[in-house]
């Protein structure tokens, strides 16, 4: 168990990072922030320590993990540099702790499982990506349980889908769903609507990578983190419309759209070869963890009051710029 007030270091000051940092300090521990800058990112009010570190150089990591009970790997280079970036980015972090003691909890996502066909993601499942990005996922994934086996840093793996939430702005359900939404117009999605599609609210996320810390059982394994009622995109940009009180708009973008895209947005070029998970169902099972640790999703109707309000404020600040 967690013991109040004591300390935990946070790697990234992204959505993932900042829900975990939320969660932590509900729970009234003190939280050490971790970014290149060593400052808050704009338009981001929380009680935490920021501190400037390059995560690629072990020593840097080593000195802002000290006295830290743990460490969560939240951090990550720019989508379309995973290939040659992310790999040294987790193995300096496994070399700075290693040997501390300090426990290392990852965010990581489901790419490393590959096209299932429709059939649902389990923890079980081979890694058998084919992509570029779901390779890289793969070797991650195996390097960091390696060095859990090896004695060389206690390291706990937590999984998300495609997620929604505060500060979620660059997702499959981000910004280019609930802006044009709240503004009356077609909230932009990709792929097949009538699909099913797994999504993980943010907070959620968070939530569950505190609880893989704080219990030792979770140690050397993967878990996907509990997710609302699987639905289909159609579905839930239904419940977003629902939640803001205005009647339905869907526009959506498939392959062919996001390679005319990818010439001009990085983001997009990378996104085509993931667009398996949004052209047919894509279902994650997160039962081992809810099992495991007794914790449930957020349910979709105060999942999504939470991100409207929030992408609300966030309209509204844009709008005084």
């Amino acid at each position: 168990m967690m013991v109040e007030n004591e300390l935990h270091t946070v790697l990234g000051s992204g959505p993932l990072g900042l829900s975990v940092a939320r969660e932590l300090l509900a729970r009234g521990k003190r939280v050490r922030m971790v970014n290149r800058g060593g400052k808050a990112p704009a338009g981001v009010a929380v009680a935490a320590e920021f501190v400037g570190a390059d995560l690629y150089n072990s020593q840097d990591v080593t000195r802002v993990a000290q006295g830290a009970a743990v460490v969560y790997q939240c951090a990550q280079p720019h989508y379309w540099e995973w290939p040659q970036k992310f790999p040294p980015l987790q193995a300096a972090i496994i070399e700075g702790l290693t040997g501390t003691g300090t426990k290392l909890v990852i965010g990581e996502n489901t790419y490393m499982y590959g096209d299932t066909n429709g059939k649902p993601l389990t923890e079980a499942l081979p890694y058998a990506a084919t992509t570029r990005k779901g390779k890289v996922r793969a070797a991650m994934s195996e390097a960091a349980l390696a060095a859990h086996k090896a004695g060389k840093v206690r390291v706990a793996i937590g999984r998300g889908s495609d997620f929604f939430g505060p500060f979620a702005l660059d997702s499959g359900l981000g910004d280019r769903a609930f802006l044009p939404a709240l503004q009356g117009k077609a909230a932009q999605t990709a792929g097949d609507p009538d699909a099913l599609h797994t999504y993980t609210f943010i907070d959620d996320f968070g939530k569950a990578l505190v609880v893989l810390g704080e219990r030792d059982e979770a140690l050397g394994q993967a878990w996907h983190v509990p997710n609302p009622e699987t639905l289909t995109t159609r579905q839930v940009v239904n419940l977003i419309f629902q939640e803001i009180g205005q009647p339905a708009k869907l526009s959506t973008m498939g392959k062919m759209m996001m390679r005319i895209g990818g010439i001009f947005i990085p983001g997009a070029r990378e996104m085509v070869e993931m667009m398996y998970e949004f052209e047919k169902p894509f279902v994650v099972d997160s039962s081992k963890f809810t099992k495991a640790f007794g914790m449930e999703a957020t349910p979709w109707k105060a999942a999504l009051h939470e991100t409207v309000v929030w992408y609300k404020q966030y309209a509204a600040t844009r709008e005084k710029k």
